[in-house]
């Protein structure tokens, strides 16, 4: 497989001029400072490129294996390379010093970890899941719960799992069945099983702390009776040793399309005496415990899919400048480079254009968790925890979709060579297929988006969001040289206001607004994603020809204004589109019976 390069030049420019280093003002990362952040994604990139990507065609091929005792051996080499990750404290980043952490601001904290997941998804899934248990116990455990685990979690030598689907529960948690019966010392015995549990069981950390979704015995149905707990692979003493192996076992490992490197696993708690384990936080509050874990991961997720991407991007571009067939549109030679043919580089530039706006909007909704966290105002963070809820569902879902497809492009590329596993452009699409369905599938980010996001406060976080897009339009249109983009782009703010507005009018209604929502969701989120990744490109456009003026780095931001050009002008009008598919109505939707096809 082609060697893995961070892109830590791109994300710079994210970081440095897109965002402007403003989270680096803000309350709590006085220390911090941009030479700082430039030798972390630096260090960042080394380990990236060095130890984890050159294990991932390898990890890919021997995949997981569940063995007698019950224990799961990782692929030879994972071990050590999540150990080098954690022993140079990038477990941390982003957690407050407080906690243990290095105290970073979120935005560099994604950085990171889009370049982990580039070089070796597989292996990238396990810290992504711990940094959800951090945020969970940090939330919502007790000060015991928080002394005795956090520690340990930050630092990376214990790892983190999130228990919720069961068999007869997959994406509708109100069925959960695992029970947790109480013990008279305060705790708990779980009896139960979850399934696609990833990471849930493996030989790279001393001990996993499963969070877990049960019922007491007493409990209501519903979500109302769903609560939190955290079970220890190994019981923690009051010393903070390890103690006796818990009632918990992995009975499978499952096989998948991808991410072999990763151990899915199926859990069992209580085939014997019951797994002990600890209420976190709030009884009958688990399911919005845990959605504080989520909404850390989803957005995550969408970051994952964003390195897949980049990864897809580098592998194709140097199979299509080395790959010699036809004779060249440019120079009439016969023995050019694919790369010189129209259609390659149409793939090429798609795949190029698509990546940088992804993970420009996913740094900006980065950045918004920074405001929402460590803004002295309070108003302030509010506003930002509105953008954030909004643009959450959009990356994570927006940003797999693509990944996916720009996995696929990369595969058309390669040719028939793409088809054939040694090449590692295949790995690279099955790898990518999971992020769309996992942490919420994206009909589920797009109903929260239509739904629970847009109707709870009449669009108005959304709203404010498209008329920043509108002022970059004005920008752009301002400029003169820029003009036909920002009229372009002006026209997808257009679009996406008044597909906000057909929504919130179809919800509004008593009778069919349900209906409509789920109908509207799905086109509504994709035409969502089109107008705020094709603004995050306007405002690298200007940003980029204002560093031309100033004679910096041309063919850099020269790229940068071709990939926006393309973004704007060809991937855009896709994305409005959408617009017509909503106000086509939902008749063929509801006429459809699947049982008479």
């Amino acid at each position: 497989m082609i060697s893995f390069a961070a892109p830590v030049r791109d994300l710079r420019f994210v970081l440095e001029e897109l965002l402007e280093h403003g989270s680096l003002a803000l309350p709590g990362f006085e220390e911090a400072s941009p030479d700082l952040v430039e030798a972390v994604l630096e260090e960042a990139a080394k380990l990236a490129g060095e130890v984890w990507a050159p294990l991932n065609a390898s990890g890919d091929r021997q995949g997981c294996t569940r063995r007698d005792d019950g224990g799961v051996s990782v692929p030879d080499g994972f071990a050590e390379a999540y150990q080098a990750y954690a022993e140079g404290g990038w477990n941390g980043i982003g957690v407050p010093e407080a906690l243990g952490g290095q105290g970073l601001p979120e935005v560099v904290a994604s950085s990171v970890q889009e370049m982990l997941h580039g070089a070796n998804m597989a292996l990238g899934l396990c810290p992504m899941l711990t940094a959800g248990a951090i945020e969970a116990l940090a939330h919502h455990g007790s000060e015991e719960q928080q002394a005795r685990y956090l520690p340990k979690l930050v630092e990376g030598t214990w790892t983190g799992t999130m228990n919720l689907t069961e068999p007869q529960a997959g994406s509708d948690l109100s069925k959960v069945r695992t029970r947790a019966v109480p013990q008279e010392d305060g705790s708990y015995r779980l009896f139960g099983q979850k399934i696609y549990i990833t990471w849930g069981e493996h030989d790279a950390a001393e001990n996993i702390i499963h969070l877990v979704l049960a019922r007491k015995p007493d409990a209501p149905e519903g979500n109302k009776g769903i609560s939190l707990f955290l079970v220890p692979k190994f019981l923690v003493n009051e010393d903070g040793s390890l103690g006796a192996r818990n009632d918990v076992t992995c009975a499978s490992i499952e096989h998948k399309l991808g991410i072999h490197g990763s151990p899915t696993c199926t859990l069992s708690f209580g085939e014997n005496d019951g797994a002990i384990g600890y209420l976190v936080g709030e009884e009958g509050r688990g399911l919005n415990h845990m959605f504080t874990m989520m909404n850390e991961a989803r957005h995550k997720v969408g970051i994952q899919g964003i390195g897949v991407a980049e990864r897809a991007c580098q592998h194709a571009l140097a199979y299509a400048l080395d790959r010699t067939q036809g004779r060249s549109p440019r120079s009439g030679r016969s023995d050019c480079t694919i790369s010189d043919h129209l259609d390659v580089r149409r793939m090429l530039l798609s795949m190029r254009a698509r990546t940088d706006a992804l993970r420009a909007l996913a740094l900006y909704c980065a950045a918004q968790l920074d405001l929402a966290r460590h803004a002295a105002d309070e108003t302030e963070r509010a506003a930002a925890q509105a953008r954030v809820d909004v643009l959450i569902p959009v990356v994570k879902s927006f940003s797999t979709d693509q990944a996916v497809e720009i996995a696929s492009l990369g595969v058309q590329v390669h040719g028939g060579m793409g088809f054939i596993e040694e090449t590692g452009a295949a790995q690279l699409l099955r790898d990518a297929r999971i992020a769309p369905i996992y942490e919420g599938t994206n009909g589920i980010q797009a109903l929260d988006l239509a739904g629970r996001k847009l109707q709870r406060d009449g669009g108005a976080a959304l709203g404010g969001l498209i008329d920043q897009v509108e002022a970059t339009a004005a920008a752009l249109e301002a400029s003169g040289e820029h003009a036909a983009l920002g009229e372009s782009l002006a026209g997808g703010a257009a679009d996406l206001r008044a597909a906000m507005a057909a929504v919130l009018e179809a919800g509004a209604d008593p009778e069919s607004g349900a209906d409509a929502v789920q109908a509207y969701a799905t086109p509504f989120l994709n035409l969502a994603g089109h107008v705020l990744c094709a603004w995050q490109m306007g405002q690298a456009t200007l940003k980029a020809s204002a560093a031309i003026a100033e004679g910096r780095d041309e063919p850099f931001y020269q790229a940068k204004r071709q990939s926006a050009d393309y973004a704007i002008r060809q991937w855009l009008p896709v994305g409005r589109a959408q617009r017509a598919v909503i106000e086509a109505g939902m008749a063929s939707l509801v006429a459809f019976d699947a049982a008479a096809q």
